[in-house]
């Protein structure tokens, strides 16, 4: 089985000096490796292709056969890598928390050990006659959270 070390040591040396980041490698038990990129741009078809041939030329498909795919990250995939949130501060997010609670907001912030979100809910004041949109900002370790998603809007 090829290792998986070993790839993501040639996706990291091939991804020095660009924009784009690693968000994921995976090899299955019979050689299939799916290596997923991303950038703050979206990731061109041709640097996949470039990516792609550097892999290749890095293994040896005689001493073990391999099937490749490289990608970008799915749009509403859940982030898996700190470069997602970073490239989603500014968007609307959904993220379900370990505790079972499901909430969705605006990417506000990313530091090394937590996110915020700005989520507005609709509040009564008291002693008003209609409900007005109140926002707090929530601060989640990242180890709090079972996934977070971007979310797409139509």
């Amino acid at each position: 089985m090829i290792d998986k070390q070993l790839v993501e040591t040639i996706v990291t040396e091939k991804l020095v000096g660009t924009d784009c980041f690693l968000v994921d490698v995976s090899v299955s038990s019979d050689n299939v490796i799916v290596v997923e990129i991303d950038n703050e741009t979206g990731i061109d078809i041709d640097f996949c292709v470039e990516l792609s041939r550097h892999i290749e030329s890095r293994l040896d498909r005689d001493a073990e056969d391999f099937e490749l795919e490289v990608g970008s990250a799915g749009l509403t995939a859940p982030f898996k890598v700190q470069g997602q949130y970073r490239k989603n501060v500014g968007h609307e997010v959904e993220l379900l928390t370990k505790d079972g609670r499901k909430l969705s907001g605006v990417l506000s912030a990313v530091s090394d050990d937590t996110f915020a979100v700005d989520i507005t809910t609709m509040v009564k004041p008291e002693g008003a006659k209609r409900k007005i949109p109140q926002t707090d900002t929530l601060t989640f370790a990242y180890a709090d959270v079972k996934q977070v998603r971007a979310v797409l809007k139509v």
